[in-house]
């Protein structure tokens, strides 16, 4: 009675097709990923089950913490909020040097002037005309603000402070201008509705259920907000 080779001690048969010690591959054989054998009719995949080893970008981070951080909606409101006392700030400096000129024409009038009244509405109207400039100018800062650095750098001032940035949802790069001014434009027809409609538009990532937090103007413009 024979016990076989040394390689076979119990004599068992050997399946020449079948890779030895716990299902390593032979030499030059190609492992399906990860030692895991593929079902039939499922094309070969690379690392962590992604074919060619790479997770999509779209859809948040994957299971092994690859892929994009969605940011967090207490970060996007933190950059707002920055935003919003940076465009304060501005708003007060160019309605301090419009009111100054203004108030200077009211001084101008002497109450003994027998043309006081018209030189006052004169004053008035010229104080209104300034005011009409300074929002004018808020809003084109504000256009050019959120258009032009969103596109050309990621973000505004507030979402670089605190980490966040604009990013195409499909290539996880930087979204152009005809992309930026959709994101900028959906807020600022929401604020016609007394401004109910634009709170409506940043409170929606909320309610989405894709998993990455887009609100309606992010869904429009094919955008999603990542943390660096």
């Amino acid at each position: 009675m024979s016990f076989g080779s040394p390689n076979n001690p119990y004599g068992q048969p050997q399946n020449p097709q079948q890779p030895g010690y716990g299902g390593y591959p032979q030499q030059g054989q190609q492992p399906p990923g990860y030692g895991y054998p593929q079902a039939p009719g499922v094309p070969p995949q690379g690392g962590y089950g992604y074919p060619g080893g790479q997770p999509p970008y779209p859809g948040g981070p994957d299971m092994m913490g690859a892929g994009p951080r969605v940011a967090s909606m207490g970060r996007r409101f933190g950059a707002r909020a920055i935003d919003a006392v940076a465009f304060l700030v501005i708003y007060a400096v160019l309605g301090a040097l419009g009111a100054v000129g203004s108030f200077a024409a009211f001084e101008d009038c002497d109450p003994n002037s027998a043309n006081y009244d018209s030189c006052m509405n004169d004053a008035a109207s010229d104080f209104i005309g300034s005011m009409g400039a300074v929002i004018g100018a808020m809003a084109v800062i504000g256009l050019l603000y959120e258009w032009l650095l969103t596109s050309m750098l990621g973000g505004t001032l507030g979402k670089l402070a605190v980490g966040i940035r604009v990013v195409n949802v499909n290539t996880g790069q930087k979204i152009g201008l005809g992309s930026s001014f959709i994101r900028w434009i959906i807020p600022i027809v929401g604020s016609l509705a007394c401004g109910i409609g634009q709170l409506l538009v940043y409170l929606s990532p909320f309610w989405d259920k894709s998993g990455r937090q887009q609100g309606w103007h992010d869904k429009a413009a094919s955008t999603m907000v990542v943390q660096n």
